[in-house]
């Protein structure tokens, strides 16, 4: 009966080693996903940044493109007030 207690003793001292694998396994698989999520929130937070600083150029653009648009219409109104030399 002594070998089987000992048997016994020895299983539960393995039990309580699985039990406390499994559940570090299952601690490091939630601080895992927690760090995926977050490297994703940190590239989704870079991408708007992007998006943000190319819509600020955007806005750029469109005002140098309007302005333009301005002085080539200011441009064809003087110059057909000039008539046409032939």
């Amino acid at each position: 009966m002594e070998q089987f207690t000992k048997l016994v003793s020895q299983q539960l001292e393995t039990m309580d080693q699985l039990l406390f694998l499994q559940s570090e396994i299952e601690r490091c698989q939630q601080i895992e996903e927690e760090l995926i999520k977050l490297q994703a929130e940190a590239k989704l937070d870079c991408i708007r940044g992007e998006i943000s600083v190319m819509k600020q150029r955007l806005k750029e653009i469109q005002q140098t493109f309007e302005v333009q648009t301005e002085e080539i219409i200011s441009s064809y109104k003087k110059d057909s007030h000039y008539p046409v030399s032939r």
